[in-house]
């Protein structure tokens, strides 16, 4: 019964728990960190990319060499959905969606995929004569 009352290595043990806890926590924070970054990362890219098609006023081949220079500089490569295409107006609205499937996966227990989506909306700064 005297072991059973002994309390000389209950701090180890105590230990052990908060470090491994620690370790875990870390492991979460490594996988789910990069998804903010990319978060990140895919609202840049279509800010940029609507802020090139807004200096041009047309969605065309400069449009996909911005956005073909922003693929190979993020490493990221969304689906791309515009509201419109071809010329824009003066002054007319137009948006652009970007699409993102990630994986959050921890170790063996699992993977989670989830969809990251990025919005973006500008106006044309070009005037086109008809």
């Amino acid at each position: 019964m005297n072991i059973l009352k002994d309390k000389r290595g209950e701090g180890y043990i105590d230990t052990v728990i908060i470090v491994f806890v620690v370790v875990l926590m870390l492991a979460f924070a490594t996988r789910v960190l990069p998804v903010f970054i990319a978060k990140s990362k895919l609202d840049t890219f279509a800010d940029e990319a609507v802020r090139c098609a807004e200096i041009e006023g047309y969605i065309g081949n400069e449009t996909k060499n911005r956005i073909n220079e922003l693929k190979a500089n993020t490493g990221l490569d969304p689906n791309i959905n515009w509201s419109t295409t071809g010329k824009i107006q003066l002054n007319h609205r137009f948006s652009l969606v970007l699409t993102l499937e990630t994986d959050i996966g921890f170790f063996s227990f699992g993977s989670f995929p989830i969809t990251l989506t990025s919005k973006a909306t500008g106006r044309s700064e070009v005037y086109w004569k008809d």
